[in-house]
């Protein structure tokens, strides 16, 4: 299924785990040196992306972006999982953003989001929520809301917190946040949905050969992505493919997408000119160690 619009770059965000991190099961240049990571942020401003998403968790990324400046961006940080001993947690969380304020040498985040959001089922959940909203009405962010992992999640957690911008994995296998009627939900609550995973952390950018062979139990899955990127797709790259299913679902405010190299963000930048394209529904797997990257290292 096409839509006449093309999916336009200024529809994504820019993830910055590889600022950071080594991160990624296809990555083979490791951690983006700053460099590269200046040169990436001018071609994400150049292009008209306007977003940046980190983390706290994601190593030296955000002590990176405050070092090369990032001026006419949008940035989207997360709180790491709640540790024990913390103190009053509410102060912990108000805290943490300060502290990521300052290494991004920004007065305000656009948004701020639990990385770890099962803790606000917790015994402490009551004071992590109001610190969450104490940091908006602060002013030091503009939204709060959740990192989440799948549909069942987001349920459990419904009402511990205000939602106002949410985060979650899709991609052409992962379609449960569609498909359980989410995506519709929080585009009608007015909630600011990102999505990450798009590329399944590379792996459906990966040929088909260089697979590696843990996922042997996915392999007609795999298989069948490979068959139609060159049977009713042929002539779109899998970066096109990747991009153009998930802006094919109106209600996804911003596509996460991550980097190793600056000539992989200008490739994905250039296949934003594609117009939106759904996959075939025979692709979508509730296979959760394949659609879920935390757990690849169980397989």
């Amino acid at each position: 299924m096409r839509s006449p619009a093309h999916i336009g770059a200024a529809r994504l965000a820019l993830g910055t785990v590889q600022f950071g991190l080594p991160y990624g099961v296809a990555n083979t240049h490791g951690q983006v040196n700053s460099e590269q990571a200046h040169a990436m942020l001018r071609a994400a401003r150049d292009a008209g992306i306007d977003t940046l998403d980190t983390a706290i968790a994601y190593g030296e990324a955000e002590e990176l972006l405050g070092c090369i400046g990032v001026a006419g961006f949008r940035l989207i940080s997360k709180i790491p999982a709640l540790r024990e001993h913390v103190g009053a947690v509410d102060d912990w969380v108000l805290a943490l953003v300060e502290s990521s304020l300052k290494r991004l040498r920004v007065p305000r985040l656009g948004g701020l989001m639990l990385h770890a959001p099962d803790d606000l089922l917790g015994p402490h959940g009551a004071e992590l929520a109001r610190g969450m909203q104490r940091a908006r009405d602060a002013g030091m962010t503009e939204l709060i809301g959740l990192s989440v992992y799948c549909p069942k999640q987001l349920a459990s957690l419904n009402g511990r917190l205000p939602l106002e911008i949410v985060q979650i994995p899709a991609n052409v296998f992962d379609r449960r946040f569609a498909d359980t009627g989410w995506l519709d939900r929080l585009a009608a609550d007015g909630v600011e949905v990102h999505v990450r995973s798009a590329f399944l952390q590379g792996l459906l950018l990966m040929p088909s050969d260089s697979v590696p062979s843990k996922f042997a139990p996915y392999r007609q899955l795999i298989d069948g992505w490979h068959a139609w990127l060159t049977g009713e797709a042929r002539g779109t790259l899998p970066v096109q493919a990747c991009l153009g299913h998930v802006a094919s679902y109106p209600g996804i405010n911003r596509i996460v997408v991550g980097a190793d190299s600056l000539a992989q963000l200008q490739e994905i930048i250039a296949a934003t000119a594609l117009t939106p394209l759904r996959a075939p529904e025979s692709l979508a797997s509730p296979a959760t160690p394949l659609i879920n990257p935390s757990q690849w290292s169980t397989l």
